[in-house]
């Protein structure tokens, strides 16, 4: 199954104004109220926008034409108050929509963050890690200076525009039609580039997401790189990664920037235009000198915010691509399933093929678990063991088939209870930043307000405390991710307590004692032994002897899982054939 996050190819759908509007819905969904208050400025800001030119021309040809002093400041009173309410108005939409563009990025971080965990293992092999941070930070911020910037511009730019229009035109419709010429010419090429502009935007991210992929990837193996010397290859990876985002952040500043220039050409025409055939019909009777000076100034109104709008395009487009970057992660939808009384865990038909390589490591498997019975997977390294487990706990989704746990589809199950019923032990676990008490009750309920002493009852039922007792501080023993603070070893037994600790129905054990001593091994398999008898386990280990009490045992290789009989079969058939690839 291909995991991929929407827009991570280049072959993606224009989006139109409209369809990229009802994208951001959702996430605006929770703001009605702020964005009805942000929307009732933004029309009050508007209508008294529009009222400044009205003023203007109704002064000069009514008051200062004759010389009236005292209808010149009544008038004067009146712009300063329609200026005080613009201003008001101004402040009241800027705060909401800032506080509106915060919300967003806040909840919408989350939601992606809630929604990165629930997806298998499969979808971040797909997708490199510095490229999902990219779109955490960078795209939700971009999108959060839309909302609190870029939108607050766009609406009222929107509306002066529409309102200039209707008054040019219904003032005088000649002169208003020879104004709004020039406006065609702009629509025309706003709509040729809008595409081009996204796309450029667009490639620009996906660039600054490549770049901070090399730097995680580069810091994460950081002491590989040192042990083997390899700071030329990193360097060399770096430098071309930069220069890819150096050359898409040129051209998405060309493209942002394209749209002022064809703003203001078309303004300064409109502008020339009104004016000499304003002086036409001033000449002929048809129009008075204030009705001209208050045309120019609806002109500079119209073509005023169209020039700001130019100046917010880009960034619309930028947050349109930040949004088709991280609003959809295609995953497989849950599917129904009905419970029932047969085995615990079934693969139907099931293949599999990992969607970069385009290798088939399973093919059209068939094989039931029954409850409470122990296997054994063996084969060939490279063979399909480790897949086939990773499968059983669906860390990967099978390319065709369906697994069944407990008579539904594996993928119906939520991640909370499917955890509960599985539990996976690593050959390299990874472990988190704390104490070993913080790992090894980390997303199990049952355990998680037990104070020390009911958690040292607990381990002591299971048999577990005698592991605690190998580590210097016992359960306040710190630990790091990075793994630095103990073994592999320990990291082993770590795993071993959190997944046993929870006495789950599916026990997998992939070479868990691999980096553990005979003796330590010995006592493990001893706890594994004291499991609830409906635990099924799933063991795969290269060391023979940790698999000889296994009820049945599979051997894994070139695609297919067969049935072996017995460990002396097993065993010629380890010999007999070579790892397939």
């Amino acid at each position: 199954m291909n995991y991929r996050l929407s827009g991570s190819k280049d072959a993606r759908k224009k989006e139109s104004l409209r369809r990229a509007f009802k994208k951001l819905s959702p996430l605006l969904s929770g703001e009605k109220k702020s964005l009805a208050i942000a929307l009732s400025a933004t029309l009050i800001w508007s209508a008294a926008a529009l009222l400044d030119p009205m003023i203007i021309s109704w002064t000069i040809d009514s008051y200062i034409k004759n010389k009236d002093i005292h209808g010149v400041l009544i008038s004067t009173a009146i712009l300063l108050g329609v200026y005080a309410i613009t201003l008001a108005a101004s402040y009241i939409q800027t705060i909401t929509l800032g506080g509106v563009g915060r919300r967003v990025l806040f909840n919408l971080r989350n939601a992606i963050f809630d929604k990165l965990q629930e997806l298998p293992a499969a979808f971040f092999n797909q997708n490199k890690s510095g490229d999902l941070i990219s779109r955490i930070n960078n795209d939700t911020d971009k999108l959060n200076q839309f909302i609190g910037q870029a939108l607050m511009q766009f609406m009222r730019s929107s509306f002066i525009v529409a309102g200039s229009g209707i008054f040019l035109l219904s003032i005088n419709f000649r002169l208003g039609a020879a104004a709004l010429i020039p406006a065609i010419a702009v629509l025309i090429a706003t709509s040729l580039l809008s595409s081009w502009v996204e796309r450029t935007n667009f490639k620009s991210l996906q660039a600054a997401g490549g770049m901070s992929s090399e730097i995680q990837e580069s810091l994460a193996n950081f002491k590989v790189v040192a042990a083997f010397n390899r700071f030329d290859y990193f360097r060399d990876n770096f430098k071309t990664v930069n220069l890819e985002n150096f050359r898409a952040s040129i051209k998405a500043g060309i493209a942002s920037s394209i749209f002022a220039p064809i703003y203001n050409t078309a303004s300064g025409m409109a502008q020339l235009m009104v004016l000499g055939y304003g002086i036409y019909l001033i000449n002929a009777g048809d129009l008075t000198v204030g009705s001209l000076i208050g045309y120019l100034l609806y002109v500079n109104t119209f073509y005023g915010p169209l020039r700001q709008l130019a100046a917010v395009w880009p960034s619309m487009q930028l947050a349109f691509a930040a949004v088709d970057r991280i609003s959809d992660m295609e995953i497989v939808e849950d599917k129904e399933g009905v419970s029932g009384n047969g085995p615990l865990l079934e693969f139907k038909k099931v293949s599999f093929t990992y969607p970069d390589e385009g290798r088939t490591v399973l093919s059209k498997i068939d094989i039931k678990l029954q409850k409470g019975k122990t296997y054994a997977l063996v084969g060939p390294t490279g063979g399909g063991k480790t897949t086939t487990a990773s499968l059983m706990a669906r860390l990967y989704d099978a390319s065709e088939g369906a697994i069944l746990l407990d008579g539904k589809d594996i993928r119906s199950y939520p991640h909370d209870v499917r955890s509960r019923k599985i539990g996976f032990i690593l050959q390299e676990p990874f472990l988190f930043t704390g104490t070993i008490r913080d790992n090894i009750v980390y997303g199990n309920e049952k355990y998680m307000d037990y104070t020390d002493d009911q958690l040292t009852t607990a381990l002591d039922e299971a048999g577990l405390l005698g592991l605690i007792g190998r580590f210097s501080e016992g359960l306040e023993t710190k630990i790091a991710a990075s793994g630095d603070t103990i073994s592999l070893g320990q990291k082993q037994l770590v795993a071993f307590i959190r997944a046993v600790l929870r006495e789950p129905d599916l026990l997998i054990l992939d070479e868990a004692t691999a980096n553990i001593d005979t003796v330590t091994e010995q006592l493990l398999e001893d706890i594994i032994d004291k499991l609830p008898k409906k635990t099924t386990k799933v063991i795969i280990a290269h060391r023979l002897n940790t698999i000889d009490n296994a009820d049945e045992i599979y051997f894994v290789n070139a695609g297919k899982i067969v049935l072996a009989g017995s460990m002396d079969q097993a065993v010629k058939m380890l010999m007999g054939q070579k790892r397939t690839s």
